[in-house]
C-alpha cells in the first residue's frame, strides 16, 4: 500500500478496489476474526473461489497473525473435511460455494465458526460480520507459519505442506530482484486461490502496487480482448493456457502487444508453445518457473532466449534453468548414488518446508546427506553444460513395458513431431500381465496406422505405443493443467476395446 496507495489493488469484474479501500477491509475482517467467541485463530481456513472474500480473506487472515489455509468449494466433501482437520483450523472465511459445502459438512460433522461477511442475516456462524478493526497487521515471527497448503498424496490423501514467513519472505525477495515488477503493473490471476502459484500473482503484484486481475472462464474466448481491457503486463499460468488459447484463437502474431513478462509453471513447458505465444506477445520476456509446493512456489527460472534456449531443449520441453541463490542441489540416480548429469533433483535451503503437517508423510520425501536434510522432488532432470537443469520428467514416468525402459516424455514428443498432430500425452496401462503404452492426442484425427509408421522412424519398436486415442482437448483440473490422473484411467478403463484405433471424445 506504501508504494502504490491511491492505485488499483484488485480488479474484479467491473469492481476495482484501490489498495486502501482493500487494506481497510482486510484490517476490518482481521478484527472480526479476533473478535471470535473462541478468540483470536490460529489458522484460518478460506473456502472461497477467486471473490472478494476469498483475497480479502487471505490478507485479514494474515492480518490477524494467523496461518492461512486455502481451499477449493469443488472439491470432495471427504477430502475438505480433513484438510480443515489436519490443519486444525479454527475458522473458515467462506463465499456463497464455501457456505453451501460448509452447511453439508455440518450435516455430518460438528459445526467451525464460520466468517461470512457477504451472507447478510441469514449468514451462519458466531464469528461478528462487525467488528473493530485491527490498528494495523500483527507481528508475526520467522517461524510461525503463513499459508498451509496441500498436495496429492501417493496413499490417495492430501498431504498439507506447512509454508513460514521466512521461507515466503526468501522467495519474494528473490523474485524482486530478478523480475524488477512495477506499479504500473497489471497481472493477470488464473490459478485458484488453493494453489500454490496464486500467492505468486497476489503478492507479487501487491508487492510492487500493481493491479491483480484473476482471468475468468470467458476470458479465455478472447485473451486478446482481455489484455487489451485490462492493458495486462504480467501473465502467469500453467502452459496448457498456451493450448486453450490457441484453440479460441487467442494466439494472432501481436494480438497481445501489452504484456512485458510472461510466466509458466505448473507443468512442463513445449519449445513450440513458446514460439506461438512469444509470437503473440512479442515484447514479453517468457520465463519458465519450476517448483514444488515444498519448495515454496518456484525454485528455478530459465529466462527464454530465441538464440540460445532452443539448442537447450530435450524431447521439446524448455530449460527450467538453476536453482536460486543461497540453495544448493543435488541429482540422485536410480542405484542411489549422487550424479552430477543426470537423476532426481534434491534440493535443500530456506525455501524448504520444514516439513508435512502428519510427520508420517515426511517417510520417502527427505533425505540426510552430509549433515544436512534434502527435499526429494521426485523429478529427474538433467544438467545442460551452462549449468542449468532441463526436466525430464517424473521419477516414476520412466516406465518397464516389455523390458524396454521408456520414457513417456520421449514418446510425447516424437508423437508431437508427426503432421496433423498437436499435443500428445502418453500413460500406461495394464495389459496381459504387463504394460502397454497409449497416447491421447489432439489436432488432426490421423489414422493409427500412419502414426505407428512414423513413430517407427523416431523410436524402437519396443516403445510404439498400442493404442492412439484423439481427444478434441485434453481435460484439465482446476489449475488448467493437463489432467493425466484423468487421461490414465480413461485409459484403463478402455482396456477391452481392441487397440489401435481412434477414438473421438
Amino acid at each position: 500500500m506504501r508504494t502504490s496507495p491511491s492505485g488499483t489493488a484488485l480488479r474484479l469484474g467491473a469492481r476495482s478496489l484501490g489498495y486502501a479501500e482493500l487494506h481497510e477491509l482486510a484490517l476490518r475482517w482481521a478484527g472480526a476474526l479476533h473478535a471470535a467467541p473462541s478468540g483470536p485463530p490460529r489458522t484460518v481456513g478460506v473456502l472461497t473461489d477467486r471473490t472478494l472474500e476469498g483475497y480479502a480473506g487471505i490478507l485479514a487472515a494474515l492480518y490477524a497473525g494467523a496461518t492461512v489455509v486455502p481451499l477449493h468449494a469443488g472439491f470432495p466433501l471427504g477430502r475438505t473435511r480433513r484438510m480443515l482437520a489436519t490443519a486444525r483450523v479454527d475458522v473458515v472465511v467462506a463465499d456463497a460455494p464455501g457456505l453451501a459445502v460448509l452447511r453439508e459438512l455440518a450435516n455430518h460433522g460438528p459445526e467451525l465458526p464460520v466468517f461470512a461477511p457477504s451472507a447478510g442475516d441469514d449468514g451462519p456462524g458466531p464469528v461478528p460480520p462487525v467488528a473493530r478493526p485491527l490498528d494495523a497487521p500483527a507481528r508475526v515471527r520467522d517461524t510461525d507459519t503463513a499459508y498451509i497448503l496441500f498436495t496429492s498424496g501417493s496413499t490417495g490423501r492430501p498431504k498439507g505442506v506447512p509454508i513460514t514467513h521466512a521461507m515466503t519472505r526468501h522467495y519474494f525477495r528473490h523474485v524482486d530482484q530478478h523480475y524488477g515488477f512495477r506499479p504500473d503493473d497489471a497481472f493477470s490471476q488464473t490459478f485458484d486461490l488453493n494453489f500454490d502459484c496464486a500467492m505468486f500473482d497476489m503478492f507479487c503484484a501487491w508487492g510492487a502496487g500493481a493491479s491483480l486481475h484473476p482471468v475468468p472462464a470467458q476470458a479465455y474466448r478472447d485473451l486478446p480482448g482481455f489484455f487489451a481491457e485490462r492493458a495486462l503486463t504480467v501473465w502467469f499460468s500453467a502452459p496448457s493456457a498456451i493450448s486453450l488459447a490457441r484453440r479460441t484463437g487467442g494466439l494472432a502474431p501481436g494480438g497481445m502487444p501489452t504484456l512485458r513478462w510472461s510466466l509458466f509453471a505448473g507443468e512442463a513447458l513445449r519449445a513450440a508453445d513458446v514460439l506461438d505465444w512469444q509470437s503473440a506477445a512479442p515484447a514479453s520476456t517468457v520465463a519458465n518457473l519450476y517448483g514444488p509446493t515444498e519448495l515454496t512456489l518456484t525454485i528455478t527460472g530459465h529466462r527464454w532466449s530465441p538464440r540460445t534456449s532452443p539448442g537447450l531443449c530435450v524431447n521439446g520441453l524448455v530449460p527450467i534453468g538453476a536453482v536460486h541463490a543461497g540453495h544448493d542441489h543435488l541429482l540422485l540416480a536410480p542405484d542411489g548414488r549422487f550424479s552430477e548429469h543426470e537423476g532426481e533433483l534434491c534440493v535443500t535451503g530456506p525455501q524448504m518446508t520444514p516439513g508435512y503437517l502428519e510427520p508420517q508423510d515426511d517417510e520417502g520425501r527427505f533425505l540426510r546427506h552430509g549433515g544436512r536434510r534434502w527435499y526429494r522432488t521426485g523429478d529427474r532432470v538433467r544438467t545442460l553444460p551452462d549449468g542449468e537443469l532441463v526436466y525430464l520428467g517424473r521419477r516414476d514416468s520412466q516406465v518397464q513395458v516389455n523390458g524396454w525402459r521408456v520414457e513417456l516424455s520421449e514418446i510425447e514428443h516424437a508423437l508431437s513431431a508427426c503432421p496433423g498432430v498437436g499435443e500428445a500425452v502418453a500413460v500406461t496401462r495394464p495389459a496381459g500381465g504387463t504394460d502397454e503404452i497409449v497416447v491421447f492426442y489432439t489436432g488432426e484425427r490421423v489414422p493409427p496406422a500412419r502414426l505407428t509408421k512414423q513413430l517407427a522412424e523416431l523410436l524402437p519398436k519396443g516403445m510404439l505405443p498400442r493404442r492412439f486415442t484423439h481427444l478434441d482437448r485434453f481435460p484439465l483440473n482446476s489449475n488448467r493443467k493437463i489432467d493425466r490422473r484423468h487421461l490414465a484411467e480413461q485409459a484403463a478403463e478402455d482396456a477391452t476395446e481392441r487397440p489401435g484405433t481412434v477414438r473421438t471424445d
